[in-house]
């Protein structure tokens, strides 16, 4: 039997659809779970027929692949990728490639790539993007490793991206964790636009009483403009899906208890180690876990009061909620392309933004017509530290900033919360300001810890003796 251009492990949903979506594209592809009716099934039913080798022990698998193997990995991020890297790593020949296609933390791919490539192996952390229906179909991918090693393994990655109209949504990210390093703040970016949706979807509920298919229209109109976006077309998408058991909206019955895997919470964790805000991913962060507390938020609803009812919102501020929604995406792709930018420089990862910008477009999960402008900015000005600098995006956002404030107000006053739209604001105008009050912190912290201060009318470091 001929060996197989390249092997997969792990046949949860998003490996299956890989794996077909790999011979699809005219890869001959070795797949291996580790319960084998797993595979089974897989060989039995929908890779009948195909150009599928289902293999039951890990040296089969192995054995199975063409020289230099090239072994994609879609197992649980943490310990079950260390598992199956324990298992193959003694299977393997020099110059042999894995790819870890899974959600793992940055740090655990250097760790891991460290040790494969001290070994005479190639190990590339790649951040794929799409869900299950881009997994099948083509989705976003963020492929880092070992430069020399990837012209071995881009044929195969460009060719199951999701494709655009300027090329595969696939480039190499640069060495060691890049690739799940870009891919950990697209999914911390996911999660900030996600909360502004949510937050304008409250708003429009609660203060013009709108209903779930009043909304689905809403957010169709949108999606038909500068809005357009894949998490905008889903939400229209939600809001129209009626339970076929109670014939009411699924959304209204849905528990208002988020979860998450963990690259959100990555992505702001790491941000402060670097220097850099990120306060739209950090507050879609906290409105998960605080969505969490539902049995205690439960019980404050009887005991906590809000502001007093209020007049509802005139049928107009859909549009200022639309202004707000859009420029607060802006904020939020500024801040994780400045995170990326600092990360490039602090990690060595040689970030190309707008490449990043432009794979982003098809495929993933925060694809968008925004990301247009994004890519062109970063085209145009390669070292743009901030997006808020460019003259087209800046220029928006100095245009809408009255819609971005208005929505914040009328929020707080209905007693509705929007932690992103409230650090988007917040945002904008820290970035904006020449001076911060952060002079009375730095006299606070020399005055309780001695850890002194510059001052602005002359050079050198101070300290006062404040009593």
């Amino acid at each position: 039997m001929d060996q197989s251009a390249i092997g997969l492990i792990g046949l949860a949903v998003m490996g299956e659809n890989l794996a077909l979506n790999m011979e699809h594209h005219g890869f001959s592809v070795s797949v291996y779970n580790r319960t084998a009716e797993r595979t089974r099934q897989l060989a039995e039913g929908r890779g009948r027929g195909k150009k599928l080798h289902p293999t039951y022990d890990m040296a089969e698998f192995v054995k199975s692949l063409a020289p230099p193997r090239r072994i994609f990995l879609m197992v649980q991020a943490g310990a079950p990728v260390d598992a199956v890297l324990a298992q193959l790593k003694p299977l393997l020949a020099p110059g042999d490639i894995v790819m870890d296609g899974g959600n793992s933390f940055y740090k655990d791919t250097n760790r891991r790539s460290k040790d494969l490539e001290a070994a005479g192996f190639h190990y590339f952390g790649v951040g794929v993007s799409g869900g299950e229906a881009g997994a099948l179909n083509g989705p976003c991918i963020m492929p880092g490793g070992t430069r020399e090693a990837y012209p071995l393994v881009e044929p195969i990655l460009t060719t199951i991206a999701a494709q655009v109209v300027d090329g595969p949504c696939c480039a190499y990210m640069g060495p060691g964790s890049a690739g799940h390093y870009v891919k950990m703040v697209h999914n911390g970016c996911e999660y900030a636009v996600m909360q502004l949706i949510a937050e304008a979807y409250d708003i429009l509920r609660g203060g013009l009483g709108m209903s779930a298919a009043q909304l689905a229209d809403v957010f169709g109109r949108w999606n038909e403009g500068e809005l357009s976006s894949y998490l905008i077309e889903i939400t229209q998408k939600v809001l129209s899906y009626v339970d076929p058991d109670t014939r009411q909206p699924l959304v209204d019955l849905i528990l208002d208890q988020a979860g998450q895997k963990g690259t959100g919470k990555w992505t702001s964790q790491d941000a402060p180690d670097l220097g850099i805000p990120i306060p739209n991913i950090d507050a879609a962060l906290w409105g998960r876990n605080i969505s969490a507390l539902k049995a205690e938020r439960v019980k404050a609803a009887d005991f906590l009061t809000g502001p007093a009812a209020s007049a509802r919102l005139d049928a107009s501020f859909v549009e200022v909620v639309r202004d707000a929604l859009y420029t607060g995406m802006i904020i939020s792709y500024a801040q994780a392309m400045a995170l990326l930018r600092t990360a490039s420089h602090d990690y060595g990862y040689d970030l190309n933004l707008s490449e990043i910008a432009r794979i982003w477009k098809g495929g993933c999960i925060i694809r968008a017509k925004l990301l247009d402008p994004i890519q062109a900015a970063f085209r145009g000005s390669p070292d743009l530290v901030n997006l808020l600098l460019d003259a087209e995006l800046g220029g928006l956002v100095n245009r809408r900033q009255s819609s971005l404030r208005q929505v914040v107000q009328q929020a707080v006053g209905l007693g509705i919360p929007t932690p992103a739209f409230n650090a988007s604001v917040a945002y904008f105008d820290s970035y904006r300001r020449a001076r911060l009050p952060v002079n009375l912190i730095q006299a606070q912290r020399d005055f309780f810890g001695a850890h002194t201060y510059q001052r602005i009318d002359r050079s050198g470091t101070f300290h006062t003796e404040w009593e």
